[in-house]
């Protein structure tokens, strides 16, 4: 029924019916019994010091507003992610604005960045009750196209605006570096130095709350190593995730045909994304520091096997988005049950005894 409306629409109305059910006990406690599983202990473990009951997060990019926060703990996560959220309240891109590609498992997003602002979204998280761990993921206001270019000082003051709201709140940040589908960010720290910028001014504001770095997709060592020389003085730095790549880049795997894409704005989620973000993962899981750095593995995760390949690879939690749209909430229980089974399959205990234990061996 979903896939016979728009994309978007499809996308709102979800949101919306689980902002509403999210307001009602009985509903709440319905969605528990539908969709989360009984504890099973060897996927306990924590995230930078967050509990967390099982390492399967949902994505930003779902909720960007915080509008569903009654319902999330409720749908069998360990954790989740809200967001992007901007320091000013933002449209986003025209319309249309959201594809799906049904052959290829996945969707292209051209949404950028709408979102109630970082001040509505405070209010929200200061009201919610808290069931699992939940995260802001801060990025700078798209004004939309026709903007004027944002300057250096306009830039970082727009990250420690949403960053100084919203940490008194939420459980963790991420601040998103590399959104593809908006100007203003991206192109500012890709270049050498501006993180390090960033992360000066925020170490004023006594962040109290794990921070991650949300970084494009690049599994150049000698990239990464410079990002990790620009962190490494910042201790409230706690790990990365990596983004989309913007447009189609020739990385991206494509198993059949895919029609109209050029037709389609955007960046890709979903399968296609899969084996770049994994070669990410294990080289990045290489080069950092385990006892201070996690990794969150997000891309392509669609059944256990996928998930369980990226915390070999050195991913300590999951996110999923793309694998609601085909799958929906049920997709949840599904990989953690499954991921029980491959974990005793390969002999371990508990599942942080596999993270990483591919990194650097070749095998993506």
């Amino acid at each position: 029924m979903l896939f016979r409306l728009d994309p978007e629409l499809a996308h709102a109305a979800t949101v919306e019916c689980c902002r509403w059910t999210g307001r009602l006990a009985p509903l709440r406690w319905l969605a528990s019994q539908m969709f989360e599983d009984a504890s099973n202990e060897c996927l306990r473990s924590e995230l930078a010091g967050l509990p967390l009951a099982n390492p399967i997060g949902l994505a930003a990019g779902w909720d960007k507003s915080g509008r569903a926060l009654g319902m999330l703990g409720h749908l069998g996560f360990g954790f989740a992610e809200i967001g992007s959220i901007s320091a000013r309240p933002s449209i986003g891109n025209p319309k249309p604005r959201l594809f799906r590609l049904p052959d290829q498992r996945a969707i292209v997003v051209n949404y950028g960045l709408p979102n109630d602002g970082a001040g509505m979204v405070a209010r929200r998280l200061a009201a919610r009750q808290r069931r699992i761990p939940i995260g802001a993921n801060i990025v700078k206001t798209n004004d939309g196209p026709g903007a004027a270019a944002a300057g250096d000082d306009e830039i970082l003051d727009d990250y420690c605006h949403s960053v100084a709201t919203l940490a008194p709140w939420a459980d963790y940040l991420t601040l998103n570096l590399s959104c593809p589908n908006a100007s203003g960010g991206k192109d500012f720290f890709a270049a050498t130095g501006n993180i390090g910028r960033l992360l000066e001014r925020l170490a004023t504001l006594s962040i109290a709350c794990p921070v991650f770095l949300k970084l494009a997709p690049n599994d150049d060592l000698e990239e990464l190593r410079r990002i990790l020389a620009e962190v490494e003085p910042f201790d409230f730095v706690r790990g990365f995730l990596f983004n989309l790549s913007p447009g189609k880049p020739p990385a991206l795997q494509w198993t059949g045909p895919i029609g109209d894409l050029g037709a389609m704005p955007g960046a890709v989620s979903g399968a296609p994304v899969g084996p770049l973000i994994d070669r990410c993962i294990a080289r990045l899981a290489s080069l950092i520091n385990r006892r201070r750095y996690v990794i969150i593995g997000v891309g392509g995760i669609f059944n256990a096997e996928d998930a369980y390949r990226k915390i070999r690879l050195g991913a300590s939690a999951l996110q999923l988005y793309t694998a609601l749209v085909y799958e929906g909430p049920g997709v949840v229980r599904q990989i953690n049950r499954s991921l029980v089974e491959l974990l005793h399959r390969d002999g371990f205990s508990h599942i942080s005894q596999a993270v990483g234990i591919d990194a650097g061996s070749g095998r993506v």
